[in-house]
C-alpha cells in the first residue's frame, strides 16, 4: 500500500527536532496531526485572538491535504480540541463552516479544555479525509438527525464514506440545545448511549460494528469518578468490543452537560474484524467488552494505552518519563498482535496531565517521537488536568495502517 507523509516548506513546526509529520495518506485515508496557529519556529501567533487561530490552523490543514491529493471537500472527520465557552462554541462552528463550505458536512467532536499545550493556544484542530488512491471520490453519505443534539447543517451527525462510519459528539443536549437531566451522568450517559446506536442504525450498522470510541466525561482523575458512567457505556456493546479512549474534562461549555462520545464503525460485513488483548495486559477495576485493539481490514485502532497492570494499579505514579515508556511499549505489544509495528502507526493521539507549558509537552514528547522511525506519524498532544486513575500521567492512542490484509 502507497504511504506518503506531509511537511510542508514553511508549515508550523515544534521548537524541537522530531520524527513526526503533520499528515499521513495510507490508501484511501489521510489523517492530519493537530494544527495549530505556530510559526516555523514553534511560536503561538495571535495570541487571544480564537478567530485568528482558527482560520491559520484550517488554511495549514488545506496545505496539508492539498499536498496528499485531497481536499476540504473529502473530509469526514474534524476533531476540535478548544479553549473557551458555549459561544465560542457556536462561533468556532460557524467559521469552520464558512472556511470548508456548507456543501462538505462532516462530522465534527469539540472538545473543551482550560489550556492547550503552549501557553496562548486556543485551538488544535484535526482532520480525516477519504478518497480512493486513483483520485477518484468515495461514494457518501451525510445524516443530519433533528432529534439529535443541535448542530449546524454545514455538519452531520453521521457521516459513511465507502465502507467507514463516523459519528460526531453524541450528548444528552436537546434539538434547542438545552440539556437534558442536567447533572445527571447516570441519566445522561444512557441517553447518550441510545442516540449512539440510533445513529449508527441511520447508516446501517450496529453497536456491535464500532471500531473505535472516544469519550468524555466530568471527573477529576478518580477511578469512582470514571466506573459510574464506565459500566453503563459498557452494557451496550456486546464482547468483543471497540478499542476506547476515556477522558475526563474538568467541565463542559454546557452547564449541566456531564459526557459526551463519538465513534467509528464500520459498513457490516464490509471488513473482517479482528480484536486483540495480549497475555499479561494492563485490565481496568472493572469487568468491560473493550478490546486494546481492534483491526478492520488493514485499519488498527488501539485504544488509549497507559502504565497499568493487569490489576489497574499504577506504575510508576507520576513519572511522566516512565509512564511514556510503559504506555509506549503497550501501545507495540498491541500492534503485535495485529502483525504491525510502530512503523505502521499513520496517527498518534496523547492526553497527559499538564498544564500550556513547552516543557511539560516536550517531557513525553521527545520519548514518543523517538519510538518511531523517519518519517512518524501524523500526532496530537493534549494536555488535560487528570486522567482516569490518579497519578496517572499519560494516555496514547494510535491508529496504524497494514501494508496488507495479513489474511484479513
Amino acid at each position: 500500500m502507497s504511504r506518503r507523509y506531509s511537511f510542508p516548506e514553511e508549515h508550523w513546526d515544534w521548537p524541537v527536532k522530531l520524527t513526526h509529520h503533520h499528515a499521513v495518506r495510507a490508501g484511501d485515508m489521510v489523517f492530519t496531526g493537530g494544527q495549530v496557529d505556530l510559526d516555523s519556529q514553534g511560536t503561538v501567533r495571535n495570541t487571544g485572538d480564537l478567530d485568528a487561530q482558527v482560520r491559520n490552523s484550517m488554511a495549514y490543514m488545506q496545505d496539508l491535504l492539498t499536498d496528499l491529493g485531497v481536499g476540504f471537500t473529502d473530509l469526514v472527520r474534524l476533531v476540535v480540541y478548544y479553549v473557551g465557552d458555549a459561544g465560542d462554541e457556536v462561533r468556532l462552528l460557524n467559521l469552520l463552516a464558512d472556511i470548508i463550505g456548507h456543501e462538505v458536512k462532516p462530522v465534527v467532536n469539540l472538545i473543551n479544555l482550560p489550556e492547550l499545550c503552549y501557553p496562548d493556544m486556543l485551538c488544535e484542530i484535526e482532520g480525516v479525509a477519504m478518497r480512493a488512491p486513483n483520485g477518484s471520490a468515495l461514494p457518501r453519505q451525510n445524516y443530519h438527525i433533528d432529534a439529535q443534539s443541535p448542530l449546524p447543517r454545514a455538519f452531520s451527525h453521521v457521516v459513511k464514506c465507502n465502507d467507514m462510519i463516523f459519528t460526531g459528539d453524541m450528548t444528552a443536549r436537546s434539538s434547542d440545545g438545552s440539556v437534558i437531566h442536567p447533572g445527571d451522568i447516570v441519566a445522561q450517559t444512557r441517553l447518550m448511549m441510545e442516540r449512539l446506536s440510533h445513529a449508527l442504525q441511520t447508516a446501517g450498522a450496529g453497536m456491535q460494528d464500532v471500531v473505535k470510541v472516544n469519550t468524555f466525561y466530568l471527573g477529576d482523575g478518580t477511578a469512582e469518578d470514571w466506573e459510574v458512567s464506565a459500566r453503563i457505556r459498557a452494557d451496550y456493546f456486546p464482547e468483543p468490543g471497540p478499542a476506547p479512549t476515556g477522558i475526563p474534562v474538568p467541565s463542559f461549555p454546557h452547564d449541566g452537560l456531564t459526557t459526551r462520545i463519538a465513534a467509528t464503525a464500520c459498513v457490516p460485513r464490509a471488513r473482517r474484524i479482528r480484536h486483540a488483548w495480549p497475555d499479561g495486559h494492563w485490565n481496568w477495576t472493572t469487568a468491560l467488552p473493550y478490546k486494546h485493539g481492534v483491526c478492520s481490514g488493514q485499519l488498527i485502532h488501539v485504544g488509549g494505552q497507559v502504565a497499568l497492570d493487569t490489576q489497574a494499579k499504577v506504575l510508576e505514579p507520576g513519572n511522566m518519563v516512565t509512564q511514556t515508556r510503559i504506555a509506549m511499549e503497550n501501545v507495540v505489544r498491541v500492534l503485535d498482535e495485529f502483525g504491525a509495528t510502530l512503523n505502521d502507526v499513520i496517527k498518534v493521539t496523547t492526553f497527559y496531565q499538564g498544564s500550556a507549558s513547552a516543557e511539560a509537552l516536550h517531557e513525553n514528547l521527545l520519548i514518543r517521537s523517538n519510538s518511531y522511525t523517519a518519517p512518524g506519524p501524523a500526532t496530537t498532544g493534549i494536555p488535560v488536568p487528570n486522567l482516569v486513575y490518579e497519578d496517572m500521567v499519560i494516555e496514547i492512542e494510535v491508529i496504524a495502517m497494514l501494508e496488507n490484509h495479513m489474511g484479513a
